[in-house]
């Protein structure tokens, strides 16, 4: 009888989770509860509920909800890395566009959102690294290599490649989404790049 008991206790009882397959489960939830109540309403309690722990398992790992909110960040970014190669740069800017409102609008994408909308200027700076160097830097490296290979293809006029322009796609991306509420269709991807970028790309434009 005591064994039948402990053998179905046992069974409702899920198994302890530890090391990696535990902090796995802990970040996972931790872009549940920004993805949901937000940067203001995530609590060290709730991500502890969402994994299915104990609050002390959280706090022996992330001594903050800070420290906890950038790992999960650091985990959960998509790889800007691959560079597309379509055979244009119409095609190659509409790709990453295309890449970049898929992120945007992922889990970690409304994650981070909650994080820049919400945190005030000493919260944001914690961080700031991890935007400049999971976001900004990869995005910015791959929109410059696309431009460049237009310009060895004659497609970009050679004095495109400043600022201004690698600013203008996140840019217009970034006030759509939040001023506008635009979740970025196809059509209206592919007019920002005709109507936009084309005519500041194109050779004999200044």
């Amino acid at each position: 009888m005591v064994a039948s008991h402990w053998a179905a206790a046992s069974a409702q009882t899920p198994s302890r989770r530890r090391g990696a397959v535990l902090e796995r489960a802990i970040l996972e939830a931790a872009l549940d509860q920004l993805g949901t109540v937000g940067w203001n309403g995530l609590t060290m309690e709730g991500v502890a509920a969402g994994a299915q722990t104990g609050k002390a398992a959280v706090y022996r790992r992330w001594p903050s909800k800070e420290d906890l909110v950038a790992d999960a960040l650091r985990s959960g970014l998509p790889d800007f890395e691959t560079v597309p190669d379509l055979g244009s740069v119409r095609d190659d800017l509409l790709e990453l566009c295309r890449r970049a409102r898929d992120a945007m609008y992922s889990r970690p994408g409304f994650a981070l959102r909650s994080v820049i909308h919400e945190c005030d200027t000493v919260q944001a700076e914690r961080f700031h690294a991890v935007i400049i160097k999971g976001v900004v830097e990869p995005t910015l490296k791959v929109l410059r290599e696309v431009i460049h290979r237009g310009m060895e293809r004659g497609e970009v006029r050679d004095d495109a490649a400043n600022g201004y322009v690698f600013d203008a796609i996140p840019a217009m991306m970034m006030y759509r989404s939040k001023i506008c509420a635009s979740e970025w269709t196809d059509c209206e991807l592919e007019e920002m790049i005709d109507q936009l970028m084309l005519p500041l790309l194109r050779p004999g434009k200044s």
